[in-house]
């Protein structure tokens, strides 16, 4: 499984960048997104910039994996970083909504 991970682009030099993840600097490949100006939130993978997203997307994703972090670290401290999900419960993708909403089924 791959986690795509949140940066902010701090220097912008045509389909390279520079992007901050909250703890150091990483350079990225824009090739996906095409140059973008400094500021900017994207959701990275593997060193490469696959989708420009909002800086309050970028800060939930970043919550959820700094929680997911501390709890793998053995952190038993409560936390609000799936508070989103938690209030409105789990969720089908809409096409799979659509098919359930229908009464198909698989059974």
């Amino acid at each position: 499984m791959c986690v795509g991970i949140p940066m902010q682009i701090s220097h912008a030099d045509g389909l390279r960048a520079t992007a901050f993840d909250g703890e150091e600097s990483h350079s990225i490949d824009l090739a996906l997104t095409g140059t973008l100006p400094v500021g900017t939130w994207v959701l990275t993978f593997l060193g490469a910039a696959r989708e420009v997203i909002a800086e309050d997307d970028a800060l939930k994703i970043k919550a959820a994996i700094d929680s997911l972090r501390a709890v793998m670290a053995g952190s038993d401290q409560d936390t609000d970083a799936f508070a989103d999900i938690e209030e409105r419960g789990p969720q089908l993708p809409p096409h799979l909504q659509a098919a359930l909403d229908a009464g198909k089924s698989t059974a």
